[in-house]
């Protein structure tokens, strides 16, 4: 694809055909990614993907430990937005409610919407993104090119993904799951497959600032 079609059609996709990817994609995606550019060439970071049997397990199990307050998280979930960042995060939420048909009141079929992040939308496979234990901001930021790197390529092989920073509430049950290292701090996971090109919530596309409100040329 070409480039700018590749970041175009980059988005979150929340319903997925249940067929696997093939591995040797997978690692061809993955791979491209690996030469995303980190603080020294350092490359802090480290991917467990959990597919098949270990996907099941999971998506059987973090639903209902969410439920019950089973909750383990390696970085803090304490942001708060103000001011222009809450606006962007209500049209956001807006326009995923209104592509699901569920009325911004209606807090059953909200929660049942956001309950499926835990069953990773019946993606195929789940990658989730780690740290070195001692690694913080700097390294973060590596970690987030590093990731959007996978995810552009994902869309050049035609298929779809989800960052999802809410599987970080399970940092516990997943390592003690996929048998992680404890020196490695779970980011976030990205669901990822095959898209329900059909699917409204797929159609689902979010506003983006303009370049002026965000980017400041600074020349004279």
């Amino acid at each position: 694809m070409e480039f700018t079609d590749v970041v175009a059609n980059r988005r979150s996709t929340r319903a997925f055909e249940t067929q696997p990817v093939a591995a040797e994609i997978i690692e061809r995606v993955f791979s491209l990614g690996l030469k995303a550019p980190s603080n020294c060439n350092t490359q802090p970071w480290y991917v467990h993907i959990a597919s098949g049997a270990k996907i099941e397990l999971l998506r059987s199990m973090l639903p209902e430990k969410f439920m019950a307050g089973q909750l383990h998280l390696d970085y803090p979930y304490d942001g708060v937005y103000e001011g222009e960042f809450k606006v962007r995060q209500y049209a956001a939420a807006q326009a995923l409610y209104d592509s699901l048909n569920i009325a911004r009141e209606d807090k059953v079929k909200r929660h049942e919407a956001f309950m499926r992040n835990f069953t990773f939308f019946d993606a195929p496979h789940v990658a989730f993104f780690y740290l070195p234990a001692e690694f913080g901001l700097r390294e973060a930021c590596d970690l987030g090119m590093f990731a959007q790197t996978v995810m552009l390529g994902l869309v050049n092989e035609g298929l779809g993904s989800c960052p999802q920073t809410a599987l970080g509430f399970h940092a516990g049950t997943i390592k003690e799951t996929l048998g992680i290292p404890d020196d490695r701090k779970l980011m976030f996971g990205l669901s990822f497959g095959y898209p329900k090109q059909e699917e409204p919530v797929n159609q689902c596309v979010t506003d983006r600032a303009l370049f002026s409100d965000l980017v400041t040329l600074h020349d004279r």
